[in-house]
């Protein structure tokens, strides 16, 4: 017990009520400064008379008892279903983020009362509301239970986020179920559109929309679609749907009947549903073929779209299908004869044809003809006179170009074409235009280690070989005489139709001067000339009228010879006897004392020397020599210098 004032209990029987009734407090064992109360007497006829309309079985039931006895009472009292239920009513068991039922109590300027069965009123912005559409009192709604309390101590609802809520739990449903729903585009945003579902927005992709891509999105604002939700994510609360597939699901059972009456060989008539690189799609209605790129035409062609357009309507061939993987594979070039059926009967040898280039390799250019007709003019049939290594030093791609055809493999399908043809071949009459021994200007095309290329007219060419440039000097290389671009005038010296070449000749253009140089130079004659080079086995000098002498050495050893020569230097004067003259190695023979061994030079040594510097190029040759220094020295007329090994 507490220490608050014990009520009296009265116990009253039938004979209390004739004697005075007297009502004492006992005093609580823990609240002992109580004070008695007394009740002043009452007669007992006085309270009958008051109490005359009440039942003496009123108090029958009473009794006293004391607080002992309500401490060790293990009495339990039965409460009846319906009073427990009415009891548990009238607490409410409410949290937040909950979708409660509320009653409208009232509302004033900015929001609206809702009693929800808390200690305090629910509000709820008016601006969920429509002005034609607010809620009347006593009207129940569903509301979302946003805040229990706020700063101001209200209860803070929501009856859009409800509507969302509740509506949410709707898709859920139907992603789990697959039904179809109906919605509104309301916009258009990157990538697709905004759809709403009657209250929650979820996001249509552009290409969910149509089986067909979809050109214009703006058309489909404002518009109500079926619609099947392919996505839902509780956490981010985002939800894709798709038209597409709903058409596709129609379009199946379609599907399945087509390919019950497809037939190889068929032509049926399709729209384009789409192109590519590689090919065009059609659709066939319900089933979508592909036409590749290889068989839209017999031609060739670089994209599909310089044939076909989007949407137009073919009339195609069914090549294949396959009707587990559900393709189609179509022609169109089919629906034509094969171009090369009549191929060369169209286009005999001789023919003169006009095309268009369509290809270009390192070796030739491929010419069309007419489409699925190609020919190749291979680079040696391109020019009689130029030596073409690329088609693209003379044609562009897209060119058109007229040509000769050569030869016909109708089996292989190749066509041989020729462009030189059109043009009579100058070589065929070079031998009387350039008759040998002439002599012809010219122009300085190219140098080459062995020679110069003179062109004689366009396209023609001759050759000075580097022995046909000076009488009297041994050439090196064409750069000591001439240069490039530069004008010149030769003496034909050689002319083949059959190897397509001609031989020409510089110094031919003058009279040869050795038979008055042997005059000049005879034998015994003293002479002196400028050291150009000193060699191994010799010394190199320039006479008079640019002829060259040799000194060759005498058959002295190698460390004799190395002596000698350190006294001699380029530049240098020299003089010495002529011993010999040989036109044909343009060479004048001259002996020096100094340089000569004790043993004279003999005349059958020098010859045998001047025969071995006319060796073939690259040849090792020796000179006679002493023994002992035989395997010591060779020469290479290739370099022109007599080396040591």
């Amino acid at each position: 017990m507490s220490g608050k004032e014990q009520e009296p209990v009265i116990e009253q029987s039938d004979d209390s009520i004739e004697s005075p009734v007297s009502v004492s407090v006992e005093e609580s064992p823990i609240t002992s400064t109580k004070t008695e109360e007394v009740v002043p007497e009452v007669p007992v006829n006085e309270i009958k008379e008051e109490l005359n309309y009440l039942s003496l079985d009123l108090f029958s039931d009473i009794r006293q008892v004391s607080i002992e006895d309500l401490l060790n009472s293990n009495v339990e009292e039965e409460v009846s279903p319906e009073d427990q239920e009415r009891y548990l009513s009238t607490f409410s068991d409410i949290s937040e983020r909950e979708i409660i039922t509320g009653r409208v109590i009232g509302m004033n300027e900015k929001e609206v009362l809702i009693d929800i069965g808390f200690k305090s009123e629910g509000i709820i912005s008016r601006n969920e509301f429509k002005e034609d559409a607010l809620p009347e009192v006593g009207e129940k709604l569903d509301v979302f239970l946003e805040k229990m309390e706020d700063e101001s101590g209200k209860t803070v609802l929501s009856k859009e986020k409800a509507d969302f809520f509740r509506r949410w739990i709707e898709l859920r449903n139907i992603h789990e179920t697959g039904e179809i729903i109906s919605g509104r585009i309301i916009r258009r945003i990157k990538g697709g559109m905004i759809v709403d579902l009657n209250g929650v927005q979820a996001f249509l992709p552009g290409s969910q929309i149509d089986v067909r891509p979809v050109k214009d999105f703006d058309k489909y604002i404002d518009t109500d679609l079926d619609l099947r939700v392919v996505k839902f994510n509780e956490f981010r609360k985002n939800i894709v749907v798709s038209h597409k597939a709903i058409l596709e699901e129609s379009l199946a059972e379609k599907r399945d009947e087509l390919f019950l009456n497809l037939e190889v060989g068929k032509v049926v008539e399709g729209r384009v549903k789409n192109i590519t690189d590689f090919g065009v799609f059609v659709d066939l209605g319900g089933i979508d073929g592909l036409l590749h790129i290889t068989d839209l035409s017999w031609g060739r062609i670089n994209h599909p779209s310089e044939l076909i357009g989007m949407d137009d309507t073919l009339n195609v061939k069914i090549i294949d299908f396959d009707k587990d993987k559900k393709r189609v594979s179509l022609g169109l070039k089919q629906l034509t004869p094969h171009p090369w059926e009549n191929v060369a009967g169209q286009y005999p040898e001789g023919t003169k044809v006009i095309g268009k280039i369509v290809s270009m390799t390192n070796y030739g250019a491929f010419i069309e003809i007419e489409p699925g007709v190609e020919g190749l003019v291979h680079v040696s049939e391109m020019s009689w006179t130029r030596h073409v290594k690329n088609p693209s030093e003379i044609y562009s791609l897209g060119d058109e170009v007229e040509a000769v055809v050569l030869s016909i493999d109708s089996e292989e399908h190749k066509i041989s074409l020729g462009a030189k043809q059109l043009l009579d071949d100058p070589w065929s009459q070079i031998e009387e235009k350039y008759t040998v021994g002439t002599v012809v200007p010219g122009k300085i095309i190219n140098l080459t280690q062995f020679g110069a290329f003179v062109e004689l007219e366009e396209g023609i060419d001759g050759l000075i070989h580097v022995s046909d440039f000076s009488w009297t000097k041994i050439i090196r290389h064409p750069k000591e005489i001439v240069e490039k671009a530069q004008a010149v005038e030769v003496r034909i010296l050689e002319v083949s139709r059959e190897s397509r070449r001609i031989s020409l000749g510089l110094k031919q253009v003058e009279e040869d001067p050795w038979p008055e140089l042997v005059k000049v130079f005879e034998t015994g004659k003293k002479v002196e000339g400028e050291i150009v080079r000193i060699l191994d086995k010799g010394i190199i000098l320039l006479l008079e009228q640019e002829v060259e002498g040799l000194i060759p050495f005498g058959r002295q050893s190698k460390r004799q010879r190395k002596e000698l020569t350190a006294k001699y230097k380029a530049g240098q004067l020299v003089s010495g006897v002529v011993m010999e003259v040989k036109p044909d190695d343009k060479k004048v023979i001259v002996f020096v004392d100094e340089l000569s061994s004790d043993v004279p030079f003999q005349k059958d040594d020098v010859k045998e020397f001047l025969d071995n510097q006319s060796a073939p190029v690259g040849e090792k040759i020796q000179i006679p020599i002493d023994s002992s220094d035989n395997n010591d020295l060779e020469e290479t007329e290739e370099s022109g210098e007599l080396t040591e090994e």
